[in-house]
């Protein structure tokens, strides 16, 4: 199933998504409370994966709505905490960026955080100013939403913790990333997490999931990969990081992006605005972005 968040009338709702019809979800008895996809994948936490859809089956008087009549937002607005980020997932991505960043090849997954009060919607523009950085870059990436709270998670028991998963756009501020001896700051300008259209059942993509990656800037590709070429994959960085530490329902996992972001080209192509931006996942979906002036505060 096809999870998302929109907007109609003015007012927000959770979705499922068969086809072009979305069923409202908040119109299904018991779950009329819900404002969150997190508040919803804590509900389904421990329950067996076809609840929802088994209730979607017998409801005679669900809500429902066409797609081209409702605004799309993001799946998940407001991280429940930073978002994880693995960083140089892809060999071809380390070697373009090690050119001028002073890296190390990576001998363990390399882990980050970006700090998001508000993820963008999958069409929402992109506000910028270049006050902050100039040198503003994209970076397509498969998301993994966690589904079942753990620690010390076993490999055998990956996908039962898994919820689903989704496109992200990991806009990054590539001066400000160089300026300081870790990536956070570059990496959490406000505007620069981008997520959706929605959020893919775990149950709907094979496991592991092996799909391409592709980023366009004005319809000219720049990034077109497959996750079959994750240097650590999905199961290695839920292992690795759940080893001590607890991985919560909600919690959103970025696991890289694929060579071809605008640094690594030669002068790089940085975005400027109006540039368009679109980030596509094999059997996900697409998200396209616009970089727009931002008012001055």
């Amino acid at each position: 199933m096809k999870y998302l968040r929109f907007l109609y009338e003015n007012k927000t709702y959770l979705g499922i998504l068969e086809k072009d019809i979305i069923y409202n979800i908040n119109t299904l008895p018991g779950y009329n409370n819900l404002s969150t996809l997190v508040d919803l994948i804590k509900m389904l936490e421990d329950k067996p994966t076809d609840t929802l859809s088994q209730l979607l089956v017998d409801a005679h008087d669900i809500q429902t709505f066409k797609l081209d009549d409702v605004k799309l937002l993001a799946p998940i607005e407001r991280p429940i905490h930073d978002i994880i980020c693995i960083g140089l997932n892809y060999k071809a991505h380390y070697e373009e960026c090690s050119g001028s960043m002073p890296l190390q090849e990576p001998t363990s997954p390399v882990y980050f955080s970006k700090r998001s009060s508000k993820i963008l919607g999958p069409y929402e523009d992109i506000p910028f100013t270049g006050e902050y950085d100039t040198a503003l870059d994209y970076e397509v990436e498969f998301a993994v939403i966690i589904g079942k709270t753990g620690r010390d998670i076993l490999p055998s028991k990956v996908k039962e913790h898994i919820f689903g998963y989704s496109v992200f756009n990991d806009v990054s501020a590539r001066t400000l990333q160089k300026k300081h001896q870790q990536w956070y700051r570059g990496k959490s300008l406000d505007g620069t997490s981008i997520m959706g259209p929605w959020i893919v059942g775990c149950e709907d993509l094979a496991y592991p999931p092996i799909v391409d990656l592709e980023s366009k800037v004005n319809n000219e590709r720049r990034q077109f990969n497959s996750t079959s070429n994750f240097i650590y994959t999905i199961e290695d960085i839920i292992v690795d990081f759940s080893h001590g530490c607890t991985l919560e329902a909600g919690d959103i996992i970025i696991t890289g992006t694929p060579a071809g972001v605008g640094m690594g080209f030669s002068p790089p192509k940085y975005l400027k605005v109006g540039d368009t931006i679109t980030c596509s996942i094999e059997q996900i979906g697409t998200i396209s972005n616009k970089i727009i002036t931002s008012p001055k505060k």
